[in-house]
């Protein structure tokens, strides 16, 4: 059994090289919580259903977000109602009021869908009309996301976290914005002042998270702020890593990331954007995967390999070397 933290594309990217390493149905992903968004009255959850679109095979590799081949002629009509209607077409956060109102799994991550400022497909917007009306008929995050996972015939167990409310909401020189405003409308060019994970210290692990986090945990390369922060600041998920081995790939060479805004993130909440500043922000971690072409020491064990992710001979190399890290601290 192993257990893997997904946020972002780095995990879904290294779980292309499962099949060589790991019984897919031995193997869980644990995923981050704190990107999703209700726009529009629907709950997206971008970190969950990349896993789930990669591993059903729907995947857009080309973007890494939404399903391949998918229409957006809902998203255009709004966008184009918008216009007509002289509308501003957002982000448009909701007030204060109005982020507590409603269904509480959408607290502080509530948008309107005036402009639809995120570019949601036809058949991704299914999803999260099925996962919205399933939530509002009682069901728990857990329990739609295993739902969603056998509709996409998913060979490994999907899990959020936690079953409640958390916001990634980014402090930058142009304001507070949630983390999908700052990367989505605004390309990650604010400079980031601080980062908090709104209603993180209410939330509660699942017991299905907690039982997975007893297994060994593979973090793929992620952003250590708002890929995996959140999931951290959730009570008892931290204490859990420390006790069970943790191998983390490294998303930097050095001081170089290899994509998104890892770096601003980290310079932001006053971590050092590199490899070394992983290392700090991942004290749990017992083990660590870097690039043949780091070269920072660390007080832990390191597996190198080339660790760039572009096709699933990288996830199988990347993987495997995972394994060994694993393997070591075991």
């Amino acid at each position: 059994m192993v257990t893997f933290l997904a946020g972002g594309t780095g995990t879904p990217k290294l779980l292309d090289g499962l099949a060589t390493h790991y019984d897919p149905s031995s193997v869980t992903v644990v995923g981050n919580v704190g990107d999703d968004v209700e726009i529009g009255g629907l709950l997206v959850c971008p970190d969950l259903d990349t896993v789930l679109f990669a591993r059903g095979g729907e995947l857009d590799r080309e973007t890494w977000w939404g399903i391949d081949g998918d229409s957006t002629t809902t998203n255009e009509e709004v966008q184009s109602l918008t216009a007509a209607a002289g509308l501003d077409g957002g982000p448009r956060y909701l007030s204060e009021s109005a982020q507590t109102a409603g269904r509480e799994i959408a607290r502080w991550r509530r948008f309107s869908g005036v402009g639809e400022f995120m570019t949601i497909g036809d058949r991704d917007r299914a999803v999260h009309l099925l996962r919205t009306s399933l939530l509002d008929e009682g069901e728990s995050l857990t329990s739609v996301t295993r739902t969603l996972a056998a509709a996409f015939d998913l060979d490994i167990d999907l899990l959020p976290v936690t079953d409640d409310p958390v916001a990634s909401l980014i402090d930058t020189d142009e304001g507070r914005m949630h983390f999908q405003e700052f990367w989505v409308a605004h390309r990650g060019s604010p400079t980031v002042e601080g980062v908090q994970f709104r209603g993180a210290e209410q939330a509660t692990l699942t017991e299905a998270a907690r039982t997975a986090l007893a297994e060994p945990v593979i973090v793929g390369p992620s952003n250590p702020v708002t890929s995996l922060g959140p999931m951290l600041a959730v009570p008892g998920v931290e204490a859990a890593l420390r006790e069970t081995p943790v191998v983390a790939v490294s998303p930097f060479v050095e001081d170089r990331v290899y994509s998104g805004p890892a770096a601003n993130l980290m310079r932001g909440v006053g971590d050092d954007p590199s490899t070394a500043g992983v290392a700090e922000a991942y004290p749990f971690a017992d083990a660590f995967v870097l690039d043949d072409e780091d070269g920072t020491e660390l007080d832990r064990p390191v597996v190198r390999t080339d660790t760039t992710l572009d096709d699933p001979d990288d996830a199988d190399r990347v993987l495997g070397a995972c394994r060994e890290a694993l393997e070591v601290v075991a």
